[in-house]
């Protein structure tokens, strides 16, 4: 036993040698014992690239060696600097004009939830404050973000106060506009998930459609986090982007430095900037290790190699192999009852032998089956969750789904 106390995992799985990692290279883990797994999980959606990129890596060290630690918190630099302009430009100059740099994709939305009740307060509108969501969704378990992540994780345990925030379900519509029509006068701002992390749902394009609908007639800011889908993670370089309206303000992180630093970002459209800059409004969010030389340089680096690399292409092509490959695995194992997702974000239903969805041990036993046959996945609701790097090759493809097909026999068959 260590004196490590990892996140998420009970005591009783504290210093199990068969969860500890010791390195990571291109799509692969190596673990405490020796041996290696394939990655279908890019490192919790960081590491689109694949591990170990040698530029990225020299950037982050040149930049350790040149400048330390070099913040944003009351100062600037300039790496910070042209991070934020290479982020502008790769979400859209035209719509995107300020940056602001955070620590997590949890730390960012609870800036948001700040950023956005505090522009309507300065249009005079200080009745905006409630923050809508979705059901099912995860923005984080800082105390602003675990309040609009819609899991069960705590909240109510904690003292999470979500007296100012609502949630709806996904994709419906019709309880929006009902939510609106009771509360939207006092509804600062929407934020979604332009494909939920829990269980890899995308929003209809129908859906997209009518939340950009409602902003204009409500007046509410439309967040777009982006936390998991950006980065080439479901097709383009950010999901919302083929929206038929931008969001007024985009978070991103995870692959924002190819997992390699702590760090967010939170994208404010040029229009919410100017309510700021008119007012010379201090905004009251700020974080030691957010901005930093250090982070922007792999920042930098991350962009430079997704367009070095054809990043998003290549996305694409490893997301028509998943689609084959997954439509093949509904049709040939009776256990798998479906799969959802977009790009390189997928999720696959597992029934039991009464034909009922698995969860909870059963989720975890499946995908423990899974990394015994030889790869990592996510866990999912009702089964699992396959996130591979954007650089898969079609071998790597195969054997990840060889790996599948594997485990899935040993957890269908009770060996577990």
């Amino acid at each position: 036993m260590t004196a490590l106390w990892p996140a998420l995992l009970p005591p009783s799985r504290h210093g199990d040698d068969d969860l500890c990692l010791r390195g990571a290279s291109g799509v692969r883990l190596s673990f405490l014992d020796g041996s290696e797994r394939l990655c279908a999980t890019s490192g919790l959606w960081n590491v689109n690239l694949g591990y170990g990129n040698e530029a990225i890596a020299k950037a982050v060290g040149e930049a350790t060696r040149d400048a330390s630690y070099l913040g944003v918190f009351r100062w600037e630099n300039d790496r910070a600097r042209e991070a934020a302009d290479l982020l502008c430009e790769a979400a859209g100059s035209d719509h995107f004009g300020k940056v602001l740099f955070s620590t997590s994709g949890g730390a960012a939305n609870d800036l948001v939830m700040k950023l956005v009740r505090h522009h309507h307060a300065l249009r005079g509108d200080t009745r905006r404050r409630l923050v809508v969501g979705l059901r099912d969704s995860y923005h984080g378990l800082m105390f602003g973000s675990a309040a609009l992540t819609a899991d069960d994780l705590g909240q109510q345990l904690y003292g999470v106060d979500r007296r100012l925030v609502r949630h709806v379900p996904p994709n419906d519509v019709a309880s929006l506009a009902r939510l609106l029509e009771r509360e939207g006068a006092q509804v600062a701002a929407v934020v979604v998930e332009p494909v939920l992390g829990t269980g890899a749902l995308p929003l209809t394009s129908e859906y997209v459609d009518a939340l950009v609908r409602l902003r204009d007639e409500h007046g509410f800011l439309l967040v777009a986090d982006e936390v998991a889908t950006g980065f080439g993670r479901t097709g383009d370089y950010f999901a919302s982007q083929t929206w038929p309206g931008r969001p007024d303000v985009m978070v991103t992180s995870k692959g924002l430095t190819n997992g390699t630093c702590a760090a967010a970002a939170v994208l404010v459209s040029h229009e919410v900037a100017d309510v700021f800059a008119g007012a010379d409004a201090v905004v009251g969010h700020a974080e030691t290790q957010a901005g930093t030389a250090t982070t922007a340089a792999a920042i930098i680096a991350t962009i430079e190699q997704m367009a070095g690399l054809d990043a998003v292409e290549r996305g694409r092509g490893v997301a028509r192999l998943l689609d084959a490959r997954l439509d093949r695995l509904v049709a040939d194992e009776a256990a798998v009852q479906a799969h959802t997702g977009r790009g390189c974000f997928r999720a696959v239903t597992v029934a039991d032998a009464e034909g009922r969805a698995i969860s909870g041990t059963d989720v975890a036993d499946l995908v423990t089956a899974i990394r015994h046959a030889g790869a990592v996945v996510h866990p999912g609701p009702h089964g699992f969750q396959l996130i591979p790097a954007l650089v898969y090759t079609e071998a790597e493809v195969d054997e990840l789904f060889g790996c599948v097909r594997a485990g899935l026999a040993a957890f269908t068959g009770g060996e577990r």
